[in-house]
């Protein structure tokens, strides 16, 4: 836990300071290797945070996980309005060409959506000249955002005791939560031995505890198929919000559907507010609903609504319905695989660390695949990557419930020494009440 919250601390302070630099950095070397840093930061609190939620409630991380994924999206949907005031009307370099290029700027603003640039190769603007742009202060106002952010890691770190110059008299904070890996000081008496034991162990353990060899000798071969294809199922559904959000305004603007770049803007915003929706939708329903039956209503959902978008591909106003639709189908897909493969599991948090780095890989690998195979086959290919993606998404879903009927069951009476017990900890389920 220490290491994990070190960890937090560390990576938020970097983003801070990250987005305080990139406006200070003239040099395309410098801002890739501050980017490459900033990038870094935020994978370590992606796949820690999902890590520490789903060890700390287990059965009821389906729930927090759904949360925790509601502010990502959130998140992805408000930074680019705080941005927005600060993109220049006009072009942000005076040379003799400004009044022809100027025209271009809607376009181009309208290009760069949420996270993901479009084609931008077209368009020409001059590169020599005096700067009149007010950019940086979007990066200042956002790295001032984002402060709050360590100073409430520090604070829980001082709280637990875990920073060596200030280890004051105040009381822990997760010895008051009943979820909480930490044990009560005023349960230790009521509890045995042997009871008390794992529990301590399982809040304290490595944090490369997952990659230790020992712990994977004697396992079956469905442990390693669970994770992989888990990783699989992410790679397609992640992969391809990153794909849409970066092409559907390019998609759009082509011909046949040759929607007016002003309208098209609007597709981004769209995706991205009703993944946001779908999340907040989804923290109630994953109290009643099983996660494997919310990622399957995901990856169906998928895949119909690219059916559909392939079937009515001529239709401006289906265009804006799909985008929507899919938006909702793949709000939960990341939390509720992530809560579905770890209940497989028995809660050991490894698989955590294992999805988010292939849905970190999908959404990098097939945003550069699709964008070749449009500049190669056209703008309807978009649609036709969209189904084949979802499609496989389908099949690495089966295999993994295939996976799950051959996994084997944990039992109370296992041996110590039986080869399976070191794919299921000790500690199963003991913070459910």
């Amino acid at each position: 836990l220490a290491q994990s919250l070190l960890a937090l601390f560390a990576s938020s302070l970097a983003i801070s300071l990250v987005f305080a630099i990139i406006p200070l950095c003239h040099n395309v070397v410098v801002l890739a290797v501050v980017m490459a840093v900033a990038g870094l930061a935020m994978g370590c609190i992606d796949t820690i945070s999902n890590m520490q939620l789903v060890k700390i409630y287990q059965k009821d991380s389906a729930i927090f996980l759904q949360a925790l994924h509601f502010f990502v999206g959130f998140g992805a949907l408000l930074s680019p309005l705080i941005a927005d005031p600060f993109l220049s009307d006009t072009n942000c370099i005076l040379a003799n060409g400004t009044a022809n290029a100027s025209s271009n700027l809607p376009h181009i603003r309208k290009s760069l959506v949420p996270h993901h640039p479009g084609n931008l190769s077209h368009y020409d603007l001059p590169m020599k000249g005096m700067v009149v742009t007010r950019v940086s202060y979007a990066f200042w106002i956002m790295a001032l955002i984002n402060l709050p952010v360590p100073i409430a890691v520090f604070f829980l770190l001082y709280k637990e005791r875990m920073v060596p110059c200030f280890n004051g008299s105040s009381h822990p904070l997760l010895s008051a939560d009943e979820l909480a890996l930490e044990t009560r000081p005023g349960d230790k008496d009521e509890l045995s031995t042997a009871g008390q034991r794992p529990r301590a162990a399982a809040g304290h353990e490595d944090l490369f505890s997952c990659c230790q060899s020992k712990n994977f000798q004697g396992v079956s071969f469905t442990y390693f198929a669970v994770h992989i294809t888990g990783a699989l199922v992410l790679f397609m559904t992640d992969g391809i919000v990153g794909e849409y959000s970066g092409f559907v305004y390019s998609y759009a603007v082509e011909e046949p559907l040759a929607v007016v770049h002003k309208v098209a803007g609007y597709l981004p915003s769209l995706f991205w507010g009703f993944i946001t929706l779908g999340r907040l939708i989804s923290i109630p329903v994953s109290y009643r609903m099983k996660p494997a039956t919310m990622v399957f209503i995901n990856v169906v959902g998928v895949l119909l609504t690219f059916l559909l978008l392939l079937l009515f591909s001529s239709s401006v106003l289906f265009l804006f319905v799909g985008t929507a639709s899919l938006g909702l189908f793949l709000s939960s897909a990341f939390p509720s695989m992530l809560a579905y493969t770890e209940d497989i599991l028995q809660y050991k948090g490894c698989a955590t660390t294992v999805l988010v780095t292939g849905a970190g890989i999908g959404e990098m690998v097939l945003q550069l695949l699709v964008g070749s195979i449009i500049h190669d086959r056209g703008s309807y290919s978009f649609l036709v990557c969209g189904m084949i993606f979802g499609c496989l998404a389908f099949t690495f879903y089966a295999l993994l419930v295939f996976f799950h009927r051959m996994y084997p069951k944990p039992c109370p009476e296992l041996d110590e020494a039986s080869p399976d017990k070191a794919a299921v900890p000790e500690d199963t389920g003991q913070y459910q009440r």
